[in-house]
């Protein structure tokens, strides 16, 4: 009765059963894993937020495939307003209730059934769900890690055939942090050029560097077709407003090709809300002071990591140079699964086991850096208390 594409594996693995068993026998947990903003403490401009929602324009339905012009003028005004100021016009921004939405279009503005795109490995496991019900098929290519991790554009090369359409890059990735370099864009402009290739830039995480500033955006890239993706859940920390977008940019007529196609999916789809598009402007606004806050607690976690890191000879840290995680090399004493598995039994706190973002071989753990600071405290201590012994 129903599709391939959605005959997904149900079951619970290990790991969601451990921890199901745990919470049930009333464990107190401290959870590494946090990725929801709006439960983890911070503060949040409640009155702008919530007034930015009564517009009385709102009452009026003027359908614009793209976006309300108001709302795509505020997000190209948040480009220019980049520590690298980037130039988008607004017409090359097409508004989506969230970033899977912008993927979508992106595959079914790209792909045939069947066609592939290449995805970054270690990377967010969603990709996979978002290319399947699109039919489409994701094939990985190798991000490599010598004092810091880049992209290995021989396994690039050797992952594409004729029917490789796209190239996913996540700047900064998830969850290795890792933002794409100069010299690496220009490689990939180099080889999606040659080949007729679309970059897909996933941004969510660009206003989190965590060393310096963040790097330049792709949303003005001229060197290729380029999607890039970015929304309010993370700039904002507003998952539940539902604001992303697409900015196309790439050589002039290919670009203009791309928006003139994009404008029909984005019309059968209609799927952005006035009440939300009208908010943008203020909840973009909203930003300033969200991303102050949680860039103070990303930096302090990270330094009370190292701090504990430093006392002990058990495991280290990745190199990591934005967005919400970190990494931890451990011992290959187990699957990263079993050592998630003995975290929840034994010391009743919760991490990512690598393989979760598909980490091509055991031996690492990732931590959440949005986590509240003393409980990341507390749970780093544990974590580094359980390598310690033999349990």
């Amino acid at each position: 009765m129903f599709s391939s594409r959605t005959s997904w594996n149900l079951s619970p693995n290990r790991f969601t059963t451990a921890l199901e068993k745990k919470k049930k026998s009333g464990s107190e947990l401290l959870d590494l894993t946090a990725s929801n903003p709006t439960t983890s403490g911070l503060v949040y401009e409640a009155e702008a937020v919530l007034s930015s929602l009564n517009n009385p324009a709102a009452l009026t339905y003027e359908p614009e495939s793209k976006g309300l012009l108001v709302a795509r003028n505020a997000v190209a005004e948040y480009y220019a307003a980049q520590s690298e100021p980037v130039t988008v016009s607004p017409e090359n921004i097409i508004l989506t209730t969230s970033t899977s939405e912008a993927y979508s279009f992106a595959f079914r503005l790209l792909c045939e059934s069947g066609d592939e795109v290449l995805i970054p490995q270690p990377s967010y496991p969603l990709f996979d769900l978002l290319a399947t019900i699109q039919d489409v098929r994701l094939v990985p290519y190798s991000l490599v890690y010598d004092h810091g991790w880049q992209i290995d554009f021989n396994s690039l090369r050797s992952a594409m055939t004729p029917r490789t359409r796209g190239v996913i890059v996540v700047h900064p990735n998830n969850p290795t942090g890792s933002y794409v370099k100069g010299s690496e864009l220009s490689q990939l402009n180099e080889i999606c050029s040659a080949h007729d290739l679309a970059i897909i830039a996933d941004e969510v995480f660009l206003d989190y560097p965590l060393i310096g500033n963040a790097p330049r955006s792709f949303a003005d890239n001229p060197g290729a077709l380029t999607f890039t993706l970015s929304g309010l859940s993370k700039i904002s920390g507003l998952p539940q407003m539902k604001v992303a977008w697409m900015a196309v940019s790439g050589p002039s007529a290919i670009a203009s090709d791309a928006l003139s196609r994009l404008d029909v999916i984005a019309d059968i789809f209609l799927s952005m809300n006035a009440p939300i598009e009208l908010a943008t402007p203020s909840l973009l606004n909203c930003r300033k002071s969200f991303q102050a806050q949680l860039q103070s607690r990303l930096r302090a976690n990270l330094a009370e990591l190292d701090s504990q890191i430093a006392a002990q000879h058990h495991c280290t840290r990745l190199n990591v140079e934005g967005g919400w995680y970190a990494t931890l090399r451990v011992p290959v004493t187990q699957s990263d699964e079993e050592l998630a598995i003995a975290l929840i039994e034994h010391e009743s706190v919760i991490v990512h086991p690598g393989h979760f973002f598909d980490f091509e071989q055991d031996g690492f753990l990732i931590l959440s850096l949005l986590t509240p600071e003393d409980v990341f405290k507390e749970g780093v201590s544990r974590i580094l208390r359980l390598l310690a012994t033999d349990y």
